[in-house]
């Protein structure tokens, strides 16, 4: 068996994989947020280590026994600091998170060079930025600062007493240079960092150590190797087999991802898409992001007194694709490809019939409009024949119609696509021990497909025009 851990958002889940990549058994342990102030969003990095021990140990202990290798996937950009004895020095800052605003501007000032060196736009959410906002406002902490690592290191650092990473979730710091696959002085410069700040660059399939002998122990396992994994979702395109030019998911989870495999660095920072190294060596991804996919039924769901999938459900019910209700799902900003961290949500169109199966309506479509720009702002959205869906939002078919419709592609399920990136840091772990590539990166089965509908696209494409439009009509009142 392989454990693959991947540190979410919301939880942490852990699942056994055989060794030919089916999920034997998996657990969750859920994880909140915090938001202190509007526009932030924090976590306790000792609530991950919680969760993850929860999560493992809720596994079945003749499959933790049987385990073999470890990998990791998780939440990206999240600003863990540590003092000179790994303690941390508060919480961290995760990737949501939309208060350094103004550093962003502030890293391009002081390295003009940074969207050639990265590839990428600086965006509040990612890794670097974060640092500038904790030295201008919080000086005493800055100055104890002896690493900073991304969530799923700090977990890794419990399980190995590893300072590590891997180069895809490595690549949304902005401290990288994602072409030649290594950090760059220049940029850790630009926010006050130095190399000896930042842990170790690994590809995801190299083994960074093995389990420490007490955490071995404690999960009745071997002291196995742990993969250095992926990003979230690099490592859920592993698990989906998304790996070759052109092969492309879409990810349904907090927040929502298109993401398409290239085996060329192809950067252009000014269409908000990120260029990223993929998480297997000598291979790149285009990503777009928006920062809240299905947390927006989740809003909706908390406003109507109903679960997210019963809402999905009257909405499907009501089998409506012509309402008038329009939904902004910018709940936390957007990235792709507005770039816009105050952008906020709306709800427009509304009358004395608005249910909660028009408001379920409006929110499915609005997340499918969003993910629509983002497919246009693509490097060459044309080679996208088709995407592989995956998230806890891949569950509902509906959902699936309207976003085919939106996107004009056919989407495929496979089997444990709602797994998600666990499935992947899980098959990295069988590259890390020594798995053939070719038979670890096969496709899992296919279960269905979804076509896009003629009469569905007609309606899908007249309401982005008014989607596009609402959003620049209210614009200028958020800022």
């Amino acid at each position: 068996m392989f454990l693959g851990i991947d540190v979410g958002t919301s939880g942490v889940k852990a699942v056994l994989v055989d060794e030919r990549g089916r999920v034997g058994s998996q657990a969750t342990a859920p994880l909140d947020a915090s938001r202190p102030q509007p526009g932030w969003s924090e976590q306790a990095p000792a609530h991950w280590w919680r969760a993850t021990n929860e999560a493992v140990l809720a596994l079945p202990a003749e499959g933790r026994r049987a385990v073999r290798a470890a990998g990791l996937s998780g939440q990206m950009h999240g600003a863990t600091l540590l003092d000179a004895k790994d303690e941390v020095l508060r919480p961290a800052i995760l990737w949501n998170d939309g208060r350094s605003a103004a550093q962003c501007e502030a890293v391009v000032a002081r390295e003009p060079r940074t969207h050639e060196i990265t590839g990428n736009a600086v965006f509040p959410g990612f890794t670097a930025p974060k640092l500038a906002w904790v030295e201008a406002h919080e000086p005493d902490v800055f100055a104890r600062i002896a690493k900073v690592l991304l969530p799923k290191d700090y977990v890794r650092l419990l399980m190995t007493g590893d300072h590590a990473t891997d180069l895809s979730d490595a690549s949304g710091t902005s401290w990288l240079d994602v072409g030649a696959r290594a950090w760059s002085d220049a940029m850790l410069a630009a926010t006050g960092m130095t190399r000896a700040q930042v842990p170790e660059l690994f590809e995801g399939s190299e083994a960074t150590g093995t389990l420490l002998a007490d955490v071995a122990r404690g999960w009745g396992m071997d002291a196995v190797p742990v993969a250095a994994g992926g990003g979230d979702n690099a490592a859920g395109a592993v698990g989906l087999g998304v790996a070759r030019p052109g092969e492309a998911f879409l990810s349904l989870g907090t927040s929502g991802v298109l993401f398409v495999a290239s085996e060329r660095f192809t950067p252009n920072p000014a269409s908000g898409v990120h260029a990223f190294c993929h998480a297997l060596p000598g291979r790149w991804h285009e990503m777009t992001v928006m920062l809240s996919a299905a947390s927006c039924l989740e809003w909706a769901s908390r406003l109507t007194g109903r679960t997210p999938g019963a809402l999905a459900e009257a909405a499907e019910a009501a089998g409506r694709m012509d309402g008038t209700a329009l939904f902004l799902p910018y709940l936390s900003g957007e990235r792709t490809p507005h770039n816009d961290p105050d952008a906020r949500g709306a709800l427009f169109g509304l009358d004395h019939d608005t249910g909660p199966a028009a408001l379920g309506q409006a929110v499915l479509e609005g997340v499918a409009l969003g993910l629509a720009d983002g497919l246009a702002a693509l490097h060459a959205p044309e080679s996208v024949e088709s995407f592989t869906v995956a998230g806890g939002g891949a569950r509902s078919s509906y959902w699936g119609r309207i976003l085919a419709a939106a996107l004009g592609r056919p989407l495929v399920y496979r089997e444990g696509g709602e797994v998600g990136p666990a499935l992947g840091a899980a098959k990295l772990a069988m590259l890390a021990a020594g798995m053939d590539e070719a038979e670890v990166l096969a496709p899992p089965a296919e279960t269905a497909t979804m076509e896009p509908q003629a009469d569905d696209i007609e309606v899908m494409d007249a309401k982005r025009e008014r989607f596009g439009a609402l959003y620049r009509q209210t614009r200028t009142l958020n800022a």
